[in-house]
């Protein structure tokens, strides 16, 4: 089966979980450089830098499952979608807190930490626009059976 074959949806959903991979990957390697320095000296891992890296392998893991053909047709994929939605949110507002009206001033750190933030806001929107598709396709794709006996389909 060429690529011609394949259904409009599955190219659609596989170009959206190619940048949901692509972001989760890049998220983890921004936040990785401080623990990676942090492990390297010795000292303190912060929490917050370990649940960022955290999220983005679950991200990422997670839209390299969805490449798997007929997965995204489970009704519970659309519930990790939105956890996985809340999840980025929950960084985003964690960092963005920090660093978004923080001053760089020529300290490359801190203006790795800024893009991070806005690299963290465009994962919790496709992870969004995700959840809602996905819905959206297991609403419209579900096996819908009669009321009273449940053996006609509608």
């Amino acid at each position: 089966m060429g690529l011609f074959g394949m259904a409009a949806s599955y190219l659609a959903f596989s170009v959206l979980h190619f940048f949901q991979f692509v972001l989760a990957v890049t998220a983890c390697g921004l936040y990785a450089v401080d623990l990676n320095h942090a492990r390297s000296e010795g000292s303190y891992i912060d929490g917050k830098w370990v649940f960022a890296v955290v999220v983005g392998a679950l991200s990422a893991v997670t839209a390299l499952i969805y490449f798997i053909p007929f997965i995204l047709r489970f009704a519970i994929v659309w519930v990790w979608d939105a956890v996985l939605f809340i999840l980025w949110i929950a960084v985003f507002g964690l960092f963005g807190s920090m660093y978004i009206k923080e001053n760089a001033e020529g300290d490359n750190g801190i203006q790795r930490m800024k893009n991070a933030v806005w690299v963290d806001l465009a994962n919790a929107l496709l992870w969004l626009v995700s959840a809602l598709a996905t819905a959206a396709y297991w609403w419209r794709h579900r096996e819908r059976r009669t009321r009273f006996t449940g053996r006609g389909k509608v």
